[in-house]
């Protein structure tokens, strides 16, 4: 019973996206363009956090690889969900966009927590 509600879900979800995407190729266009606009705004905020912790010590170090670890988790979250069937390679380009912005969320969230509450 639960693994037919899930599937219900899951096809809802992403088999619209797809009839919408298949509609027109301005459609089409729409949902590259924001994957990629995602995909830069993410690895460019986990960049310049990157960046503003400054040399590798103890502490941010630490926060390097809790970054690192849930842009992993993000990215088995979305192969777990995303189909594979059809699509694959715009969800392969989403999934890394979610990786990248929440990861960089994450380390924006570091930055301001351990360099401005002091």
């Amino acid at each position: 019973m639960e693994i037919k509600f899930i599937s219900d879900i899951h096809d809802t979800v992403f088999h619209s996206l797809r009839s919408w995407a298949e509609q027109s190729p301005g459609n089409w266009n729409i949902l590259i363009g924001s994957g990629f606009v995602l995909l830069l705004i993410g690895g460019i905020l986990t960049y310049v956090f990157h960046k503003k912790m400054g040399k590798a010590d103890e502490r941010t170090l630490q926060i390097s690889l809790k970054s690192t670890f849930v842009m992993l988790c993000i990215i088995i979250l979305c192969d777990l969900i995303f189909p594979k069937e059809y699509m694959w390679q715009i969800f392969f380009l989403f999934k890394y966009s979610l990786a990248f912005l929440v990861s960089g969320i994450y380390l924006a969230f570091r930055y301001k927590k351990d360099f401005f509450t002091n």
